[in-house]
């Protein structure tokens, strides 16, 4: 884990948007007393872009590790995201930030998603993989395996639904659950079957249905 002092001081390009510590309130984004552990999309109050919502909705959780790729690089995990930030590329920051943002954190100690060794290692999705045009007849026929579980209407009843996606959303998404950002283990096996080709050819079938 990073150093808490150099952390408060990367924090200060944080300021404009987010406040933490007592008194905290949100802002242009949420405050971010007790963030580790908390679901994306959930602090009440704070305004948040559909994307976080869903994402959210999908079970994404701020850990450790997906906060270090979200601070990273916003985008290339929550594409659409509002956080209008370009993000930290200097590991060693991201890590004293990280240390800083815990120690807001009710019990950081407890935490055990939270563990000092669960580093990430590269989150940037390469440009290349969002530039796949997908074949949506092609995503239609992979399709019939999500509709097993997904509400073909597009209905969140139980699982959340995946119909209408704009197709960045959804390929960051599946990606993310590739490389177990997001944590649903059945995702990540569903994910981690599909090639590139196929998960941008499925976000193209999903796209379009009404």
């Amino acid at each position: 884990m990073g150093d808490v002092e150099k952390g408060a001081v990367v924090f200060n390009q944080c300021k404009s948007c987010h406040q933490i510590g007592e008194g905290a309130k949100n802002s242009v984004g949420p405050q971010l007393n007790g963030i580790f552990g908390r679901p994306a999309g959930s602090e009440p109050g704070a305004s948040y872009s559909k994307s976080m919502l869903r994402a959210g909705d999908d079970g994404l959780i701020w850990t450790e590790k997906t906060l270090d790729a979200y601070i990273e690089n916003p985008r290339a995990l929550v594409s659409k995201t509002r956080m209008s930030f370009r993000g930290i590329a200097d590991k060693s920051k991201r890590r004293d930030l990280l240390a800083y943002l815990r120690s807001f954190s009710d019990d950081p100690a407890n935490i055990p998603e939270a563990e000092p060794t669960a580093t990430a290692t590269d989150h940037e999705l390469d440009p290349t993989i969002l530039a796949i045009q997908g074949d949506p007849e092609y995503g239609e026929y992979l399709a019939s395996e999500c509709t097993t579980c997904h509400q073909s209407d597009g209905s969140n009843a139980g699982i959340p639904g995946i119909i209408g996606w704009p197709v960045d959303d959804f390929v960051v998404a599946m990606h993310a659950y590739k490389r177990e950002l997001r944590p649903h283990p059945v995702m990540q096996m569903m994910a981690g079957r599909l090639s590139d080709e196929e998960i941008a050819s499925i976000a193209a079938y999903f796209k379009d249905l009404d």
